[in-house]
């Protein structure tokens, strides 16, 4: 004889619409609900046994003010671990723990931080000044570093869950530097060559007016002269 063994049946989409209320809650956080359904069919020796599962997520969302505090705080967080916390440090610049200027090979800065709307996710742009070798270093170290500064955070923050940290590269700081410093190296130029232009044309007009004040200078002497040299002009002739 065979048996027909039920789990709990699912609501259907149309049905857990209706049973949804429709406007949100008044609590702090909303909530975001998502509902996955697996329906399958197994054989067994007395006939086809049905199965059905319903997984039921819930997924808490902060309001935005609260994330960008959040926000702002592990960013400040973060700013004085580079600042004071050696471990990270030495992580950055392993020629730092030899006695070497660690900001010598390269310089990190965060850029900027980013804190998920669940508060689950961290991610942190970091732009690092330097060669190629300090960039990948100072990379690699701050990657590997990801727990110890995840626990760091949670004991400075004080927080029930501590958010994954995830460090990626921000080349924008660099690049509008490199920009900016090209700009300025153009108007330089600009401006070199529009004073170099200016003396010679300034130079030009001053040769061209000496020239213009000579020529009209030897003009008028020598018909001066040819008035001045008459022999009979002083002469009084008496008859």
């Amino acid at each position: 004889m065979s048996h027909l063994v039920l789990h709990y049946p699912p609501l259907s989409p149309s049905q857990y619409r209706r049973h949804t209320p429709s406007s949100p809650p008044s609590s702090s956080s909303s909530l975001s609900l998502s509902l996955s359904l697996t329906a399958w069919s197994k054989p067994t020796n007395h006939g086809v046994r049905l199965s059905s599962r319903s997984l039921l997520t819930i997924r808490c969302m902060a309001k935005p003010r609260r994330v960008a505090m959040v926000a702002k705080q592990i960013r400040r967080e973060l700013s004085d671990m580079l600042l004071t916390d050696t471990t990270l440090q030495y992580a950055i610049l392993p020629e730092a723990a030899l006695g070497a200027d660690r900001y010598l090979s390269s310089l990190t800065t965060i850029s900027d931080v980013e804190v998920s709307s669940d508060l689950q996710v961290v991610k942190v742009y970091v732009s690092v000044f330097g060669d190629e070798r300090g960039k990948e270093v100072a990379l690699a170290g701050l990657k590997s570093k990801a727990k110890y500064v995840r626990g760091e955070l949670g004991r400075r923050m004080k927080l029930r869950l501590t958010p994954e940290i995830r460090f990626i590269e921000d080349e924008s700081l660099e690049r509008g530097s490199r920009v900016t410093h090209e700009l300025i190296k153009v108007c330089y130029d600009i401006g070199v060559i529009a004073i170099l232009d200016k003396i010679k044309n300034e130079k030009n007009t001053a040769q061209s007016e000496d020239d213009e004040e000579i020529e009209s200078s030897d003009a008028p002497e020598d018909g001066r002269d040819w008035e001045s040299d008459d022999p009979d002009e002083d002469i009084i002739y008496i008859k």
